[in-house]
């Protein structure tokens, strides 16, 4: 049997043999005595009832106090606590089989970074009820300058191919346009130009020829990893972008950029102005300018050189190739790196975790990611890490809550039907065993998950969990 068949085998055995699996159709599913945080900011609501039929909430009220209809399925989930789906909003993931990580861990959507083809056909048979896994919002492929940082990428050279990028985006079924380091200024100016004509989105870096500023302003919907903020908050501003401009220009840019980044890192740590940074933040709140801040992978990326934090037991649902990959002496971006280099990095994050609260203090708006297949960031698991570094950084467990419910729905233009639990919204839920406003770890002790009306008991979620990390011992 060849490992993909043992694979299907295991999952779908696990699955369907566990207690507690139950189909969307055609019984209603009453959630009963659970305590409801519904991600509105409303104080949790204890001793409710929610009834979900037809893959809806079709009502919420005290226990007891509303009908329960005489055929449905009763989940008794008292002392437990309700939360909408999660949302990953930074992720690039391409193994269809490794899937169900995002299920088992409560998160029923993703924002996908670098959208292909496959993830299309997901979306499509997701649809037809054929394929679980997480809602998808997808990406264009990643747009980039001449000499793109990833083999792949769209490359545009000028404004024509910007905007022909931009269509060819729109007509290809892309929510979203992606941007990217290397783009030139023209380019990137005439993609917010087109992408406001033809109705689409952009999300993704600030171009090293962009002021982050001047990105919240041409529409940028969100940036990601907080990219181009420390460089504008430094009172050496202008000649760290000289440089990097310079770098960005040269015969090979991406080996240029990455020999300059971490003595501009030491520069922007020890250049960093308050207010600056404040005027900064202030533009992003008036322009509604999200920020998808990744505090996973940048946490990674600075913590790669530490054995503690790479003996991770969750490596063990990776397949092989991914955890060879994972290996900082594989990746072209940090082999090179020196142990001075390492500090330098760690110190960066620190401040990154510094500038989230006065952020949010502005009132700049977050989302939720963990740039998943990015070294240790886990599908499904990491989202869990990343609630809690937003908690570290300073925000609320709610607001962190929200960053993966609430603001994800606002962001997509979806809030209509998905981001918090309210009568008439799908019935995208996951039931926790713990109260996460009082430690947001919490949101890791799932006890179940409901995607679209169909409800995975504990059981189920750990039959997941069993078949891939079966699968990932088949395979070494």
């Amino acid at each position: 049997m060849s490992r993909s068949a043992l694979f299907i085998l295991i999952l779908v055995s696990s699955i369907l043999s566990a207690r507690g699996w139950a189909p969307a159709e055609p019984k209603p599913i009453a959630l009963t005595n659970v305590t409801v945080i519904d991600a509105t900011g409303a104080p949790p609501a204890p001793r409710m009832t929610v009834i979900v039929a037809r893959g809806t909430i079709a009502s919420i009220g005290k226990t007891g106090e509303i009908p329960v209809p005489p055929d449905a399925q009763v989940v008794d989930a008292a002392g437990k606590f309700l939360i909408p789906g999660l949302w990953d909003m930074h992720v690039h993931w391409y193994n269809e089989r490794y899937l169900p990580l995002f299920t088992a861990n409560g998160v029923t959507g993703v924002r996908q970074m670098w959208g292909m083809p496959m993830h299309h056909a997901w979306r499509a048979r997701q649809r037809d009820g054929l394929l679980i896994g997480p809602r998808q919002s997808i990406a264009s492929p990643i747009v980039d300058g001449p000499k793109p940082f990833w083999p792949g990428s769209v490359v545009v050279h000028n404004e024509t191919e910007a905007r022909a990028a931009v269509a060819d985006a729109k007509n290809a079924g892309a929510d979203f346009v992606k941007v990217y380091g290397f783009l030139p200024r023209d380019a990137y100016v005439a993609i917010a130009d087109e992408s406001k004509k033809r109705g689409i989105p952009f999300a993704g870096h600030v171009p090293y020829a962009i002021r982050a500023s001047e990105a919240s302003d041409a529409g940028q919907k969100s940036i990601e990893h907080l990219t181009g903020i420390q460089l504008e908050a430094s009172a050496r501003e202008a000649e760290l972008r000289n440089e990097l401009n310079q770098a960005a220009a040269a015969p090979e840019p991406t080996a240029a950029v990455l020999a300059l980044s971490s003595r501009q890192a030491k520069t922007m740590l020890e250049t960093f102005d308050v207010k600056k940074a404040d005027d900064l933040y202030k533009r992003f709140a008036k322009n509604h300018t999200w920020q998808c801040p990744t505090l996973n992978v940048l946490h990674a990326m600075a913590y790669l050189d530490d054995r503690e934090f790479t003996a991770d037991p969750r490596l063990k649902y990776m397949p092989p190739a991914i955890r060879t990959q994972w290996d900082p002496q594989n990746d072209f971006r940090l082999k090179n790196r020196t142990a001075e280099d390492w500090a330098i990095r760690k110190n960066l994050y620190q401040q990154q975790l510094q500038i989230i609260a006065p952020m949010r203090r502005a009132g700049v708006e977050f989302l939720a990611g963990t740039d998943a297949l990015n070294p240790f960031c886990f599908p499904g698991f990491s989202l869990h890490d990343e609630l809690a570094r937003l908690v570290a950084a300073g925000l609320t467990p709610m607001e962190a809550l929200q960053a993966a419910t609430r603001n994800p729905a606002r962001y997509l233009g979806t809030i209509g039907a998905f981001g918090t639990i309210e009568k008439g919204k799908t019935a995208d839920l996951v039931m926790l065993d713990a109260d996460p406003l009082a430690d947001i770890h919490n949101t890791t002790r799932i006890a179940g998950v409901m995607v679209g009306g169909r409800y995975f008991a504990k059981a189920a979620l750990d039959g997941m969990l069993a078949g891939l990390d079966a699968l990932g011992r088949a395979s070494r």
